[in-house]
């Protein structure tokens, strides 16, 4: 005789106590602020976004008759579309797009894999001071890096030569400028992902079964391809989409090297909307920049997802064993010198000996030579192509700096707070279904480049929303350090997640027993033990928003200039020799602060 499983009957002051025993409970609150307030923060700018391109905007009356403010409308869509002037506002630019993040991936992948490879698996001399040699381009903002491109090859488009016109080598455009420039900066840029993907999944696996193969008569050409990279394929795939959804989305290098012959793509097209009219046309293809970003990752895990894993971590003891070079060893050190020379030494002395210059491309004789861009009081003794004084007595420079330091300060404190608190969330919940939605969320900006993220903030907060509950705030200060908080959440969040998961459980529940609240575990306990992880992730965040120009570039006005947008618009004004002084300014800051970071064990590759 089969018993059947009787329900217990609903009973109010059952469900009563269950509320209560939720609602009571710190931790819930605290998860619960925290989703309203990622909710609010991440999902409704972006819902706003997409909304106000089916809506009418006041400058568009004229263009769209009988319509009202608000109205429902496809005419942004269409203009974008199949408009009239379609191929040059939007295919053209997404063209020039997926051709320029193609080709930097072409280059930058399998450069950053060798390298990797050669420094994790084999016998090259001098490992460990060319693996932080290799790096160190990396720490360099890639609009430095164009500043820098410029200053070696700029040509008599731009009304000032560079170092290699100056000696009278003729410069074509599309070296100097345009698609072939990009890519080459961008790949001297973003080379570092696969270096440090494939270096880290090479340090992981253990070299026996590279030897296995080698005993089996298999040659290093065979074991390379046989064993190594397919045992790295995952990490490779992963540096791909990285470089790539970052390479289609950035601005500053698109900008400095393109705009100058008329050639953009679509994250310099969509500024140039925003910044213009119609405003909703450039929300428009900030969508579609988030849509490609999506779409790129999605398709990586799909890959990913798919494909044959392989297990290179067991329960049996691994070694390491160097890989000997033999005869390629001379012409791989020899690759390595050079790579390091023209990739750092030559285009960093190139860019600070301009700061020196009177006439860019003049040479370095005496008679070129001032430091009046650097400390020239008096702008009456200016040299022709600036009427200000030199940056140290510029109020403009001071003004940047104090606003670059006091937004990498509050935003780095606010940021690193916030990815301990979403990491215990995280942590905490794992298998919950809070923590997976708060993961999702904060993953959501990682989707975006940087001028597609700001464009989201810029649609929110231009105007009221609410009838004033949420007030405009676009061109405050506020807006700036909001934005780059938002931005950052996905770095700080997983920083704070690796800082939590090291903090065992069994500490706060031995609290519990003894009677402490939520409050005093976290006072006593969990916050006392992530301070360490609170500094490194308090550094981290603080050298890459030092760095960021795309994520500011709509936002700025004369109140709120930092130094990287400075030197940006003074590039842009062809004052070439005061934008590379404040390029240097800003990389020496970035260089401290990365040593600092060193010092707190912060880890580089946790900045992206």
């Amino acid at each position: 005789m089969s018993t059947k499983k009787q329900r217990r009957p609903f009973n109010k002051t059952r469900l009563k106590n269950q509320i209560l025993n939720v609602v009571k409970n710190p931790f819930n609150l605290v998860v619960a602020v925290s989703l309203v307030v990622l909710f609010c923060l991440i999902v409704i700018p972006l819902l706003q976004m997409i909304a106000s391109t089916f809506l009418v905007a006041k400058g568009e009356l004229r263009r769209i008759h009988g319509a009202q403010v608000g109205d429902f409308t496809l005419y942004y869509w269409k203009y974008l579309l199949v408009g009239q002037m379609a191929s040059a506002t939007l295919w053209g630019p997404l063209k020039n797009s997926l051709v320029c993040g193609f080709f930097t991936v072409l280059v930058s992948v399998p450069l950053g894999s060798v390298l990797g490879w050669l420094v994790a698996r084999t016998d090259i001399p001098c490992k460990k001071l060319l693996g932080m040699l290799v790096v160190i381009p990396y720490m360099i903002p890639s609009w430095c890096k164009s500043l820098a491109w410029l200053a070696v090859f700029r040509n008599k488009t731009s009304g000032s030569l560079g170092f290699l016109a100056g000696m009278g080598i003729p410069i074509p455009d599309w070296l100097a400028y345009g698609p072939v420039a990009i890519v080459l900066c961008m790949s001297l840029h973003y080379y570092a992902f696969s270096y440090i993907h494939v270096q880290s999944a090479l340090r992981s696996i253990n070299s026996e079964l590279e030897e296995m193969g080698e005993i089996c008569g298999a040659s290093k050409p065979q074991i390379l391809r046989s064993i190594t990279i397919p045992l790295v394929l995952p990490s490779v795939l992963s540096a791909i989409v990285m470089t790539l959804s970052k390479s289609i989305g950035t601005y500053g290098v698109a900008a400095n090297l393109g705009n100058r012959i008329g050639y953009f793509t679509l994250a310099t097209k969509m500024k140039n909307f925003i910044n213009g009219s119609p405003q909703n046309v450039g929300y428009a293809m900030s969508i579609i920049l988030i849509s490609l970003a999506a779409l790129i990752i999605f398709a990586n895990q799909r890959l990913i997802g798919v494909r044959k894993s392989y297990a290179t971590i067991g329960g049996k003891g691994g070694r390491s064993t160097e890989m000997r070079l033999g005869k390629a060893k001379l012409p791989l050190m020899i690759f390595l010198v050079l790579f390091l020379f023209f990739a750092m030494v030559m285009p960093m002395f190139v860019l600070v000996m301009e700061t020196f210059q009177i006439s860019t491309g003049g040479g370095y004789g005496l008679n070129n030579l001032t430091l009046y861009n650097w400390i020239g009081a008096d702008e009456n003794l200016a040299p022709y192509y600036t009427s200000y004084k030199g940056i140290f007595y510029n109020s403009e420079f001071g003004k940047a700096l104090f606003n670059t330091i006091r937004l990498t300060v509050i935003g780095s404190v606010i940021t690193a707070f916030c990815g301990q608190f979403l990491g215990y969330i995280c942590t905490r919940g794992r298998g919950k279904w809070y923590g997976s939605l708060t993961e999702q969320l904060v993953f959501v900006p990682y989707l975006m480049s940087g001028v597609a993220f700001s464009a989201m903030y810029v649609a929110m907060f231009s105007r009221p929303h609410l009838g004033g509950l949420i007030p405009s705030i676009y061109g405050t200060f506020t807006l700036i350090v909001l934005t780059s908080v938002v931005k950052h959440f996905p770095f700080a969040s997983r920083s704070g997640t690796a800082n939590m998961m090291q903090i065992a459980v069994e500490l706060e529940e031995a609290a519990e027993i003894n009677g402490a609240g939520f409050g005093k575990k976290l006072s006593r306990i969990v916050l006392p033990l992530a301070k360490n992880g609170f500094i490194s992730g308090f550094m981290l965040t603080f050298i890459s928003i030092a760095k960021e120009l795309d994520l500011i570039i709509i936002m700025m006005d004369k109140r709120t200039t930092t130094m990287s947008y400075l030197a940006f618009t003074y590039s842009q004004d062809g004052m070439n020799q005061m934008a590379d002084a404040i390029s240097v300014c800003v990389l020496m800051f970035i260089l401290i602060c990365y040593i600092i970071a060193n010092r707190f064990g912060a880890d580089i590759g946790k900045s992206w």
